[in-house]
């Protein structure tokens, strides 16, 4: 279930050159697992903005977004104070209670963000988490410390060998011997077809796509299953591997 409410900017301040953290405070009481994400009306635009959430608590929802069109562009210039009408609670998330013992959990780029809450329900629930985060140069490199404070161990690959490992995520798990018995995983299409491809262990991934709507009326993001469409932004945008027709 979503809810529709207004929320007030208490933080907003880059995170690299291209990529902001947002604090905004309000109801969180429909935000119930990692992996689900808000949508934010933005003024003179006709969609709204569909962004992850970070973290969450009682009474704010931290979300990570990257500037890459006119909608972003919007938000990044909004300052503490301010107020969004937001829809909040949005997707389906992540399942932290599965039974695992060692996950790994595996980020590209903005597909980072959702793992941090992942991460620290696991690990409040008595897991060994293991954090690959993947990024194209070290510029761009964002929460790796965060989740090291968590108490998660940490690796990070670079496409271009700036920082950890040189390549993608896939290698970064090859190289460092990473063993882990379940994963979950948010990124770009490709990191996530390579990475079911490199690995048998049975996970969840969650899906980036563009969204109309947002909670599932007008079926513009579906993804082929096992069991026929689904829709990213209500079936999904977590999903278990096991279903997804490459």
């Amino acid at each position: 279930m979503y809810k529709k409410g207004t929320y007030r900017i208490v933080e907003n301040r880059p995170l690299t050159p291209n990529v902001y953290r947002m604090t905004i405070e309000g109801d969180t009481q429909w935000i119930t697992r990692p992996g689900q994400f808000v949508n934010i009306e933005i003024e003179g635009l006709y969609l709204r903005r569909p962004i992850s959430v970070c973290d969450y608590s009682q009474s704010d929802i931290t979300l990570i977004y990257k500037v890459v069109g006119r909608g972003t562009e919007a938000m990044s210039r909004m300052q503490a104070g301010q107020t969004l009408d937001v829809l909040t609670g949005l997707g389906n998330g992540f399942n932290a209670d599965i039974e695992c013992h060692r996950p790994l959990l595996v980020g590209g780029g903005v597909g980072v963000p959702p793992l941090y809450r992942l991460a620290k329900d696991l690990i409040a629930r008595g897991r060994k988490v293991s954090v690959v985060l993947g990024f194209n140069t070290a510029a761009e490199v964002f929460y790796a410390d965060e989740f090291r404070a968590l108490g998660a161990d940490v690796y990070v690959s670079t496409a271009d060998g700036s920082l950890g490992v040189k390549g993608f995520v896939t290698d970064a798990i090859r190289d460092k011997g990473i063993d882990f018995d379940y994963f979950y995983a948010c990124g770009p299409l490709p990191m996530l077809r390579a990475l079911c491809q490199a690995c048998a262990t049975p996970g969840e991934l969650s899906f980036e796509e563009r969204m109309g709507c947002g909670f599932g009326a007008c079926m513009g993001c579906s993804c082929k299953t096992l069991t026929g469409n689904k829709r990213i932004c209500k079936e999904g945008p977590v999903m278990k591997r096991e279903e997804i027709i490459w």
